[in-house]
């Protein structure tokens, strides 16, 4: 079967910072939106449904707090769905608006999002609630110590060292300042990265992404739409999903299909996109990928699961340079999650940059002769995945 094509048609996304003071929620949300209709030629009128990205409520302080967005995305007398599998949040919204086209129920449709993550109060305390409050919660697992042991097992595995994951950020630093809407863009060395408090061993303060406050916004259009109207676009040719247990304890091995110090989930979610966009050898297909990884250990594991690397030689071929600007792959040209994290549109931010990458407007972080990229989103306790595939 033939799968029906959509492609994007408009991205937006504003700065990001630590705070936007002189931005309200939804402020920032009609923010990214007035930038992705502009870069589409469109007006909010024309967009006939919206999916709405949006992280936790206790994030924004608001129960059901979508209903803060529906006026700021015109979505009023349209077709609305809000979206949340955290983390991941970004990538499911734009998923859901594919689907929506590749059902024939839409022609043109826009999802978008924003948070503010660092005037939240502490995100942590929000986010460490998600945990099995029996036989997880209480010894005290959360969102960094959880991903802090599968550092640990990574490195047990393939000989990681924390001046790896120092090379890491050194390297998605330097990208993101070349990328004016990344939140950390200031660059830095080994020596600063292991000089950095530790967090949670063996990820220390600039191991970890920052809590951003932005907005995203991207419009999707069918082929019909856009062959009739002459558009451009980048076609989104792969999705894929994947989920995990919800308890870390089945994944540590003992015949379990899961290792923690691997993405295996997200390795299947990748198989299927993949799959779906014809993509046989992604280490000679693929141009430029933009990979959640929100600490700097997890980029490893998220670039073996993309098969653009074996399991455990991503340590070596990063240190060879193989996923810088220049390299044979660049990973995280944008600087990344690890350098960008309003956790809404996190991921719809990597597909975004994906995008801008095939199309040769990603300015100076711009990979020469990108053709091909992918992008990926985790989501809950490392539990939920989606990944696309986009190609000019």
């Amino acid at each position: 079967m033939t799968n029906p094509r959509v492609g994007i048609i408009g991205i937006g996304q504003s700065a990001f910072r630590a705070r936007r003071d002189d931005a309200s929620y939804p402020d920032l949300v009609r923010e990214a939106v007035n930038l992705a209709l502009a870069d589409a030629q469109l007006e909010l009128d024309d967009i006939e449904a919206i999916v709405y990205s949006l992280s936790p409520d206790a994030m924004v302080g608001i129960g059901n707090a979508e209903r803060l967005g529906v006026d700021a995305v015109g979505a009023r007398n349209k077709r609305f769905l809000r979206i949340n599998t955290g983390g991941a949040t970004g990538i499911s919204s734009v998923a859901a608006a594919y689907y929506h086209i590749a059902a024939g129920a839409c022609d043109v449709i826009m999802t978008a999002g924003a948070d503010k993550v660092g005037e939240c109060g502490d995100s942590q305390t929000v986010l460490n609630k998600i945990w099995d409050p029996t036989y997880e919660r209480s010894l005290p697992l959360g969102t960094i110590t959880m991903l802090a042991m599968s550092g640990i097992r990574y490195a047990h595995k393939y000989g990681m060292s924390e001046e790896d994951m120092a090379g890491v950020v050194v390297k998605n630093r330097r990208h993101a300042s070349l990328n004016p809407n990344a939140h950390l863009s200031k660059q830095t060395t080994i020596e600063e990265v292991m000089t950095s408090r530790y967090i949670s061993w063996p990820i220390k303060l600039f191991d970890c992404c920052p809590q951003s406050s932005g907005g995203g916004a991207i419009v999707l259009a069918s082929e019909k739409y856009i062959k009739d109207r002459k558009l451009d676009a980048v076609w989104i040719t792969g999705v894929g999903h994947c989920s995990e247990s919800y308890y870390l304890g089945d994944r540590m091995g003992r015949g379990f299909m899961a290792d923690h110090a691997d993405a295996h989930a997200l390795g299947e979610s990748f198989k299927r996109a993949y799959k779906m966009a014809g993509i046989t050898d992604p280490q000679k297909q693929v141009h430029v990928a933009e990979l959640y990884a929100p600490f700097s250990n997890t980029e490893f594991h998220s670039i073996e699961a993309a098969g653009l690397s074996g399991l455990g030689q991503s340590v070596p071929e990063l240190r060879a340079g193989r996923f810088n600007i220049g390299g044979e792959i660049p990973v995280n040209a944008s600087g990344g999650t690890l350098c960008t994290n309003a956790i809404a549109v996190t991921a719809m931010i990597r597909l975004a940059e994906a995008a801008l990458q095939v199309r040769g407007t990603a300015g100076g972080h711009q990979v020469k002769g990108a053709r091909v990229g992918i992008a990926s989103g985790n989501g809950g306790d490392h539990q939920f995945f989606g990944t696309m595939v986009v190609e000019a």
